[in-house]
């Protein structure tokens, strides 16, 4: 991603938090454009790393209060395979999760398949379960890597 659309989804996102009344500081802020540089999912304490470039004082809890807020906010995903985060590519709406997860070069990328979620709601509604939110990763290779 380049810097121009990293800003671009920095203004989006403290749009929203505006809108919702929530408040994008600046380690939120900073952590989001740090997930915003990489292509696919990144670590709590490898975010953290990063961090620290800007915010030499930023301890464990910031990070995993501002994942947390990240989270809250519909702005990533956690990956709980990997124990890792990705920036959510249109967080600007709710929406049930597929993510495809190269198990070569770390890539992630995010799916919508409004059949499969269709398909495992309407199973959980057969078994009485209220589906309310779903993520669902599958690990491969992606094109780069299996090609």
């Amino acid at each position: 991603m380049t810097a121009q659309e990293a800003q671009r989804l920095i203004r989006k996102a403290e749009t929203l938090c505006q809108q919702r009344g929530a408040r994008l500081t600046n380690a939120r802020r900073e952590v989001f454009a740090i997930l915003a540089e990489h292509s696919g999912a990144v670590g709590a304490y490898d975010l953290l790393d990063e961090l620290r470039e800007v915010m030499p004082n930023a301890k464990p809890p910031t990070i995993y209060r501002a994942l947390d807020f990240l989270q809250e906010q519909g702005f990533v995903h956690k990956i709980t395979s990997s124990n890792s985060f990705v920036l959510c590519s249109h967080f600007d709406h709710q929406h049930p999760v597929q993510m495809l997860i190269c198990d070569s070069c770390g890539d992630v990328q995010e799916i919508q398949s409004e059949g499969v979620y269709d398909e495992l709601k309407h199973q959980a509604e057969d078994q009485g379960f209220k589906v309310q939110n779903q993520t669902i990763e599958a690990h491969g290779l992606c094109t780069k890597c299996h090609s």
